[in-house]
């Protein structure tokens, strides 16, 4: 056993650390941290701006429904009433639609899509819709309403 020396330790290569990692390309798990930020900014700001489509694409179905269904022009003209106030209030807002009637009514309807239901138009929808006789005009009732239940706010 003469051949080993007792320092043999000293005798091995000297130690040699691997270089410092680099920060690019980060790690797969970075990356997946990163995919669900992104998830996490974009999910919520895409259902921010569905509702209002939503709310569109149903008053726009109820709308089919109703011209396919009604033969009677005073059910229908109530019917249209009804259906364009519920979309007003809740496109728009009580406190900004709850208080108009009449021609304050049909002036916000004229002015947020309906243009066909101003003027002489609009108002035979609404005698119509609260029991009064009126000339029905029903193709411009329902354009004027397919207009208001279809602009874009």
């Amino acid at each position: 056993m003469g051949g080993l020396n007792a320092d043999w330790l000293t005798q091995l290569a000297p130690p040699h650390a691997p270089p410092a990692p680099g920060w690019w390309p980060p790690a797969p798990g970075w990356w997946g941290v990163a995919l669900l930020l992104v998830l996490a900014v974009a999910i919520p700001l895409l259902r921010w701006r569905r509702p209002a489509a939503r709310l569109r694409r149903a008053a726009l179905r109820e709308l089919k429904q109703l011209e396919a269904a009604s033969d009677d022009d005073v059910r229908l003209a109530g019917a249209l009433e009804q259906l364009m106030r519920r979309y007003a209030v809740a496109a728009y807002g009580r406190e900004a639609v709850a208080r108009l009637s009449g021609a304050a009514w049909l002036a916000f309807v004229a002015e947020h899509g309906g243009k066909e239901l101003a003027g002489p138009p609009g108002a035979a929808l609404l005698r119509a819709a609260y029991g009064s006789p009126a000339a029905a005009d029903r193709a411009r009732w329902l354009k004027g309403a397919r207009g208001f239940l279809g602009a874009r706010r």
